[in-house]
C-alpha cells in the first residue's frame, strides 16, 4: 500500500526533525530501515524491527464494525491494536496524528 510507505516517510521526517538532537543522514537512513509491515487477517500491523514491537495498525478490511479500510489505530500491546479512536487513514493520507514514535496519544 503507498499509503503506508508514505506514512513511515512522515515519520521518519519527524525522527529527522531530531529535537535537540541533529541527526546524520545515516541515522536517518538507519531510521527508515527499522520499520517492517506485516499483513495479518484484519490488520496490516507496522513494526519497529530495531525492538520488534508494534508500531501501528492498518484496518484492512471492509467489514469492520467501528473502523473503515485504511484507518491507522495506536498499539495496545505487541499483538493488538487500540480501538478508541482511528489516528488517520492511509487512504486518505491524513498523517497528522503520525510521530516517529507511533501514533499520538489521543488528546
Amino acid at each position: 500500500m503507498e499509503g503506508i510507505k508514505e506514512m513511515i516517510e512522515v515519520a521518519v521526517s519527524d525522527y529527522a526533525k531530531g529535537g535537540i538532537f541533529a541527526k546524520t543522514p545515516a541515522e536517518i537512513e538507519d531510521k527508515r530501515k527499522e520499520f517492517v509491515v506485516k499483513e495479518g487477517r484484519k490488520y496490516i500491523k507496522v513494526m519497529d524491527n530495531n525492538g520488534g514491537s508494534a508500531w501501528a495498525f492498518i484496518v484492512k478490511t471492509d467489514d469492520d464494525p467501528k473502523f473503515k479500510r485504511g484507518d491507522i489505530l495506536m498499539a495496545a500491546g505487541w499483538a493488538t491494536p487500540a480501538r478508541n479512536a482511528a489516528r488517520g487513514n492511509v487512504l486518505e493520507r491524513n498523517f497528522s496524528w503520525i510521530r516517529w514514535t507511533g501514533p499520538d496519544y489521543l488528546k
